[in-house]
């Protein structure tokens, strides 16, 4: 017998896209003409680096619509993995962004131009606005969904780059050092990797059905083996279906007899309790029919 619970994932970002396709796109704009009037790398490459957001944005969009979409008869669990899909998309899409800039840093240090310091303030000061915002906008849903978590990293990552820009130009101002503006591009590409690489491996992982960091998949057997009249749990798989749902499924063994649906409904509640489960299926298996797993899957009974 199975016992399904059924989630409908997080509360729609659809404002929060929308608001922050069109700052952002608007801030391209401006950015990218006043980074080509005034010579300034960090302006350029970070008008290079938002485009790039925005094209993640409509893909965490597009999959964020796509998830929310109702199993049919081709697709019985829906489209829901599209979230975690474009998690990846968006971690590639930004490791790529941040090593052409270190590329193009990394020329232009060799060779440093004069810049106009405080029209680049300016323009990045209003990135830091723009981008800040944004990122308030997903920081709600951050935690608990890894595509949201993805868009939030882009617009956190921007307001970052912009303040390092505002930075670079302040100190250009006082020194006259033209190294500033590209050897500051390096810097952040840098923090932005690093902090983005982690999205990158855990998106990854999902997609290859790994059990999700926030479960312990031997701690989940041991609880099911604590419930009273199971004697061996085996066939214990657990995944994510999207970046905000885990599924499981499990046999257990009792000695005789159904235990009852007050049983599979304790079991669906602790595991949702206690790893955020949201799809549990559950076959009860009598100990004299109970043939162990005969394919060796993770989670077998010892």
């Amino acid at each position: 017998m199975t016992r399904h619970s059924h989630h409908h994932g997080p509360a729609a970002f659809n404002r929060a896209f929308a608001i922050g396709i069109a700052l952002n796109l608007a801030f391209v704009v401006v950015e990218a003409t006043y980074g080509w009037k005034v010579g300034s790398l960090a302006l350029l490459a970070d008008a290079g680096h938002n485009l790039s957001d925005v094209a993640g944005l409509v893909l965490a969009w597009i999959a964020s619509l796509a998830a929310g979409r109702l199993p049919d008869q081709r697709h019985t669990y829906g489209w829901q993995r599209a979230s975690i899909l474009a998690a990846f998309a968006n971690a590639v899409l930004l490791l790529v962004a941040m090593g052409s800039l270190l590329w193009e840093a990394a020329h232009r240090l060799q060779v440093p131009a004069p810049t106009d310091g405080v029209t680049v303030m300016i323009v990045a000061a209003v990135g830091v606005l723009v981008n800040g915002v944004t990122a308030a906008l997903f920081m709600a849903g951050s935690k608990s969904d890894m595509n949201i978590r993805g868009a939030f990293l882009h617009m956190a990552g921007d307001a970052l780059v912009s303040l390092g820009v505002v930075a670079s130009g302040a100190l250009y101002l006082q020194t006259g050092w033209a190294w500033l503006d590209p050897a500051t591009s390096m810097a952040v590409a840098l923090v932005i990797i690093a902090a983005t690489w982690g999205l990158f491996r855990g998106s990854l992982h999902l997609l290859f059905d790994g059990v999700p960091e926030s479960v312990v998949l031997a701690d989940v057997a041991a609880q099911l083996r604590a419930l009273p009249g199971v004697i061996d749990v085996h066939d214990l798989h657990v995944w994510a279906m999207s970046t905000s749902d885990i599924a499981l499924t499990a046999h257990l063994v009792i000695p005789a007899g159904h235990p009852g649906d007050a049983f599979l409904e304790r079991i669906r509640q602790e595991l949702h309790h206690r790893f955020h489960i949201t799809h549990p299926t559950i076959q009860i298996e009598l100990e004299a029919l109970d043939q162990g797993c005969a394919n060796g899957t993770a989670g077998s009974g010892p």
